[in-house]
């Protein structure tokens, strides 16, 4: 709305101009990331299905990015997305820890859902201690207010309330998706005569 004299052009440049000539990239290695994440996974557990319900947990850590973002005025930048990307690989891990353990109790002959349950149960603890140390490990950087910390100050709330989010939901979100994706895909009859002798 301010008129300019004629003699005095305008430009978009800084955060606005750099995210313009990045963003490409930084989908492209966001992608990367996920796509090697879940061939990891589908390695480890043998399975195309399980690694899918991991890779769930990824959208759950970026809707916490977004509401710290906007809960503390920032938008999204550089920066941000350099948290997001590392976010793909920090909110697996819990996920992983919590499938392996109800995969163990699968394999003892509970249900999906029974197994779900004592999963949450038993890892609810080291989970919630590896969160708190993660956090713990960042607040002097997102209480900071030095100008040197702005800088770095989005990509620790990304990666901070990502975590938070993902965390919760995991506990929540993730036991109740395995139970219900167990009950909807066809069992296997040897495994059925396990449960039943069991």
């Amino acid at each position: 709305e301010v008129e300019l004299p004629a003699s005095v052009s305008t430009a978009v440049t800084g955060q606005s101009e750099e995210w313009e000539t990045s963003s490409r990239s930084l989908y492209l290695a966001l992608g990367l990331s996920v796509f090697l994440v879940y061939v990891i996974m589908a390695s480890q557990f043998e399975s195309l299905i399980q690694p899918f319900i991991i890779m769930f947990t990824i959208p759950l850590a970026f809707l916490g990015t977004v509401i710290g973002l906007k809960l503390l005025g920032h938008s999204l930048s550089i920066v941000v997305f350099l948290g997001i990307i590392m976010l793909a690989g920090i909110v697996v891990n819990n996920a992983i820890l919590l499938l392996g353990v109800i995969n163990a109790r699968r394999a003892d002959g509970l249900s999906a859902a029974l197994a779900a349950g004592e999963a949450v149960r038993s890892r609810f603890r080291p989970i919630f201690v590896s969160v708190s140390t993660t956090i713990m490990g960042m607040a002097p950087l997102l209480l900071e207010t030095s100008t040197q910390a702005q800088t770095l100050k989005p990509l620790v709330i990304s990666v901070v309330f990502g975590l938070l989010a993902a965390t919760v939901l995991i506990l929540l979100v993730l036991p109740a998706f395995y139970a219900a994706l167990e009950d909807i895909r066809p069992r296997k009859q040897g495994h059925a005569a396990v449960t039943g002798g069991h």
